[in-house]
């Protein structure tokens, strides 16, 4: 990224520290806020990323930073065997849980505490790896690109749903002042942490995304690499593979 940025930039605390504590806070009302803030069109841009696996026929899949479970629930559409929602914040790890359990998929999904930067896996393991807005939140993004490199499978898949930046000026002034002023706003209305979603919206702006980002995606080793902008350039959804003669 262009700049390291922590939900606390003063406080002498390490980004992923702050970062878990910032997501204990606003689980309880993340659900509401994302789908206010995005219109909904989130749900849909989800969607997406299990019908860009679904011609992989994934039998193993992790999804990193699964947060409240939205996207692992998603993927439980496809035919997996084994499909793990691992998040580092306990505090919306339990909300997953909870909706997991409810829409009583506690038997196909496995949700899991743990660190993306030191997955606690065995190298090969997974098919696929999702991540849907968790990336630009990792401490250190090489490194949490490589766990995910090295527990994949040869010929394994990486999708990454993120926050973009849109191209076009116009798209951009608005969405730069929807994010940095009416983004933070709401948060303190359904959160009381305008913080954390100041912290949200500064780091996307920031995170490198586009060509940018699937230029880390190769340099960490990935191929076959494309990113498909979504709703007016306001996302984007990431396409990696692992390559399949690596041992």
């Amino acid at each position: 990224m262009k700049q390291s940025i922590k939900p606390n930039q003063n406080h002498p605390e390490t980004k992923k520290k702050q970062v878990t504590h910032m997501f204990d806070g606003i689980s309880a009302s993340y659900d509401i806020l994302n789908r206010i803030i995005t219109l909904g069109i989130d749900v849909l841009w989800r969607k997406r990323v299990v019908n860009l696996l679904r011609k992989e026929h994934p039998k193993s899949l992790l999804d990193i930073a699964t947060g409240t479970g939205d996207l692992v629930i998603e993927l439980a559409q496809l035919d997996a065997k084994k499909i793990i929602g691992l998040d580092i914040s306990p505090g919306m790890l339990e909300i997953g849980k909870q909706k997991v359990k409810k829409k009583q998929l506690d038997n196909r999904i496995d949700m899991q505490l743990g660190d993306s930067e030191a997955l606690h896996f065995d190298k090969h393991t997974f098919d696929a790896v999702t991540i849907a807005f968790g990336v630009r939140n990792f401490e250190n993004l090489d490194l949490g690109l490589k766990e995910i490199f090295r527990v994949l499978k040869p010929n394994g898949t990486i999708v990454v749903l993120e926050t973009a930046v849109p191209k076009n000026p116009i798209l951009k002034g608005f969405y730069s002042f929807y994010t940095q002023k009416i983004m933070p706003l709401v948060g303190k209305m359904f959160s009381k942490d305008r913080s954390a979603y100041q912290y949200l919206s500064d780091s996307a702006a920031i995170f490198p995304c586009g060509e940018a980002f699937n230029n880390i995606l190769r340099k960490n080793g990935f191929i076959q690499v494309e990113d498909f902008p979504q709703t007016l350039g306001v996302s984007s959804i990431y396409f990696g593979k692992k390559p399949r003669h690596l041992t």
